[in-house]
């Protein structure tokens, strides 16, 4: 049971070019902003697209494959957690940031999409 909890699965396009970092330890860690779309009827009977956009983070051997094979646009499966930090900017205002952090990444289209 306690595989579903704080799991999370989405399927969405990627909206920026992942940024990839290269840590001190090694260990490499992948960003990108992903956009997942729901579509619905208005009360007038027209179809309307409401869309959410999410952080993800990667790390290790998937933060590898997102640097290989992941760009703008392209459409991916995402499955992961959520994990909310706190930082405090520079001006003292402390914010709150929630991320998914992906453990599995599924490459989604034909072999042809750019």
């Amino acid at each position: 049971m306690s595989t579903i909890r704080n799991h999370v699965q989405l399927i969405g396009n990627v909206g920026q070019e992942p940024t990839i970092t290269n840590l001190e330890s090694g260990k490499k860690v992948a960003r990108f902003s992903l956009a997942t779309n729901e579509y619905y009827k208005d009360s007038k009977g027209e179809k309307q697209t409401d869309t959410n956009w999410h952080t993800v983070v990667a790390w290790g051997k998937t933060a590898e494959i997102v640097e290989k094979y992941v760009e703008k646009g392209k459409e991916v499966g995402i499955t992961g957690k959520l994990k909310t930090r706190t930082y405090t900017t520079d001006d003292g205002n402390q914010r709150f940031v929630t991320e998914v952090v992906a453990d599995e990444i599924l490459l989604l289209g034909s072999k042809n999409d750019k």
